[in-house]
Parts: structure tokens; C-alpha cells; sequence
């Protein structure tokens, strides 16, 4: 991508994180500008997910690399340096690179560091302008800071699963790494909080994030309404806590979103399924009483709605300024003209061959993100790095 480098360039990133929380964050400052260097672990021939496939890059012969579609997800705009921490070799090089980076992010378990040196407490003595981020299942305190973190935990932790799913089912998660993502998230902005206190006043900081605080942190509404009545929040499968109607309703082909989200929506809704009557009824006049009569409601809307195909539907509903969608599956979400304005698919030229990922959200008008290398095979960048004077430049 032409252009600016980003807002970020000039930051050094030393990148001890591994899987999807810490990646997502370093793959986020990357884009930004900074200069991210990835750690990975010689035993284990680099980060879990490289081996978290199919599907897998492939070079022209057909043979498959360790470029799984779930690390490339997270990994672009970063060097791979294999290091073995538990060396005093590896320990002298982590603390060679940290002498230089602005940034450390790791996600060991509470604790794990220390034995080696790299701790936030060992490492702040000697670089006390480090910006240290600790990524860990529940924290660095707490009576449960030792037990290991996951996305799925997390979510079934933090109470999201039992928000999510079909009323008469079981809880479910949310079908991508939610959790993990939103916890990346969290940690970039901490980070930039971070790097601008430390820019301000030299002195760095440790950002302790869990995983499971931040996926509280992101029940939002549903929590609130909880603290707020003292009632336990029950599935509603597709359906909103709060409006009515905003839920998934069949069609006569498939499936389409309603989000009518104030009275005077409702009404030209009931226009279109002919049904005028019902905006007035009152039941349903109003968004309290609709709440009160979802039930009714539904078993009235629903019938209405399937005996129209989706296209009908869609194109209705959007004429008469109501608020409607589509339930793409991935084959047409990245086929529309929508994803290609928005440059949310990009493509990039990895070692084995070009491959595709989902681009940046951000879009900023003086200082775009940009794509500079492709996601790194296991150790690609080793040498160069430990060989560089100073190992952070491209």
C-alpha cells in the first residue's frame, strides 16, 4: 500500500505472545507502522497455530508450509525469530532486543517469566521506560491467576455463553475467538495508553490484562441489565435484550435480520406484511410493550415475513427506511462490491505463494495502515535479526 508508513512507525515491537489475543494486538500496531519482532519457540517449531490447520499454504509443487490460514490471520507485518528462552543464550538475546524495543507483550502464564529473567519486575530495573504488556487467562492476582486461559473458558467464565445460543439449547460460544480478539483489542489500546505516558514522562508500565475480565468487560448491555434489575439474563438466540422486533425471521428462501429499532419503524414495517393494524395495538405500539408481548408478537410476525422470498423482503423493507439485511454466508460476504470498496480482502505475497487475508478496519486519513510483509514462515527472519546492528529496522 502507498503512502504514509502509518502513525506507528518508529515503535519497536519485541512480540513474546503466542496463538491469537497477543498476536491480534502486535498484527494491529504492526499495520500501524511499528516494527513487530516475533518471538517463537525452536521446540515447538514456532507459534500453536502453525500447526492449527488445514488449511495451509501451499508452494507451486503443492507442498503445504507451516502458513496456516489461522496464524496468517494474526501475523502479518512481523519478523520470526526463533529464540529459545530457557538458554541463557536465549535469555541474553531477549534482553538485547527488549534494550532496544519501546514494547514487550507476552502471554505466559502469571509468573512464568520470572525463572528466566524476563519478567516485567526483572526487565523494568534494567529498562524502565519498557511498555509491558502481560496477557493471561485471569490476570496476574486473583485466586485464580494460575490456571491456564483459553478463548472457550473464557467465554463460558466471563458469562457470554450463557447469553448465546438457542433458548431450548445448550450455551454456545461465539463461532470465531471472540474473546481472544477482543482481548487483543484491549491490550492495543493499554498499550498505546502506555507508550503515551511513557512518551511524556520516560517512565514505562505493566498492563496486566486477562482474558476473562476483558470478555466481562464487553457483556455491556446484558451485564448492566443484570446489575442494574438482579435478573439473570436468559438465551434469546438471535433476539435483543432491549428491542423488539430485532431478530433473524425466515423468509420464503432463507433468512433475513430485522433491527426495527423505534415505533415509527414498527409502523411502516406493519405496512409492508399488510398488517397496518398491529402498530396501534396496544400491545405493540410501543418498544416497553413489545418487550412485554415478544412472544406474541413473533408468532404473529414470523408466518408474515416467511411468505415472502428474501430479495422481496430486503428491497421492501430498505424503501421504506427500515432497517434490514442479509445472512451471507463467507463465499458472498467477500464477493460483494461492499468488501472490495473497503479493501477488506487484500492480497500478499508470502514465501510460498501469494496469499489472501481480511484487511485492516481502520481507516485513517492522514496515516494509513499498510502491508508490508506477508505473514513469516518459522524463523524466516532469524539471522538478519541477530546478526543487525540494530534488529528492528526493515
Amino acid at each position: 500500500m502507498a503512502g504514509s508508513e502509518g502513525p506507528l512507525k518508529g515503535v519497536k515491537v519485541l512480540d513474546l505472545s503466542r496463538i491469537l489475543a497477543g498476536p491480534t494486538c502486535t498484527q494491529l500496531l504492526g499495520d500501524l507502522g511499528a516494527s513487530v519482532i516475533k518471538i517463537e519457540n525452536p521446540a515447538t517449531k514456532g507459534d500453536d497455530t502453525r500447526q492449527w490447520g488445514p488449511p495451509y499454504v501451499a508452494d507451486a509443487d503443492g507442498v503445504p508450509s507451516d502458513l496456516s490460514a489461522y496464524f496468517m490471520s494474526a501475523n502479518r507485518n512481523k519478523k520470526s525469530v526463533a529464540i529459545d528462552i530457557t538458554t541463557p543464550e536465549g535469555q541474553a538475546e531477549i534482553r538485547r532486543l527488549a534494550s532496544f524495543a519501546d514494547i514487550l507483550i507476552e502471554n505466559f502464564k502469571p509468573g512464568g517469566l520470572a525463572k528466566y529473567g524476563l519478567d516485567y519486575k526483572s526487565l523494568s530495573q534494567e529498562f524502565p521506560s519498557l511498555v509491558y504488556c502481560s496477557i493471561s487467562g485471569y490476570g496476574q492476582d486473583g485466586p485464580n491467576a494460575s490456571k491456564p486461559g483459553y478463548d472457550l473458558m473464557a467465554q463460558g467464565y466471563g458469562g457470554v455463553m450463557s447469553l448465546t445460543g438457542d433458548p431450548q439449547g445448550a450455551p454456545m460460544k461465539v463461532g470465531v475467538g471472540i474473546a481472544d480478539v477482543m482481548c487483543g483489542m484491549y491490550a492495543c489500546v493499554g498499550i498505546l495508553a502506555a507508550l503515551r505516558h511513557r512518551d511524556q514522562t520516560g517512565e514505562g508500565q505493566q498492563i496486566d490484562l486477562a482474558l476473562v475480565d476483558s470478555q466481562i468487560a464487553w457483556l455491556i448491555n446484558e451485564g448492566v441489565n443484570y446489575l442494574t434489575s438482579g435478573n439473570v439474563p436468559q438465551r434469546r438466540g438471535n433476539g435483543h435484550p432491549n428491542i423488539v422486533p430485532y431478530d433473524v425471521y425466515e423468509t420464503a428462501d432463507g433468512h433475513v435480520i430485522l433491527a426495527v429499532g423505534n415505533d415509527s419503524q414498527f409502523r411502516r414495517f406493519c405496512e409492508f406484511i399488510d398488517q397496518p393494524d398491529l402498530a396501534d395495538d396496544v400491545r405493540f405500539a410501543t418498544n416497553p410493550a413489545r418487550l412485554e408481548n415478544r412472544d406474541a408478537l413473533n408468532a404473529l410476525l414470523r408466518p408474515a415475513v416467511q411468505s415472502y422470498d428474501t430479495t422481496t423482503v430486503i428491497a421492501e423493507l430498505e424503501a421504506r427506511k427500515v432497517p434490514v439485511g442479509p445472512v451471507q454466508t463467507l463465499d458472498q460476504v467477500f464477493d460483494t462490491e461492499q468488501v472490495a470498496a473497503r479493501q477488506m480482502q487484500i492480497a500478499m505475497q508470502a514465501a510460498p505463494a501469494e496469499v489472501k487475508l481480511i484487511g485492516n478496519p481502520l481507516k485513517l486519513s492522514r496515516t494509513p495502515v499498510t502491508y508490508r510483509t506477508a505473514p513469516p514462515q518459522f524463523g524466516a527472519d532469524t539471522a538478519a535479526v541477530l546478526n543487525a546492528k540494530n534488529p528492528f529496522e526493515d
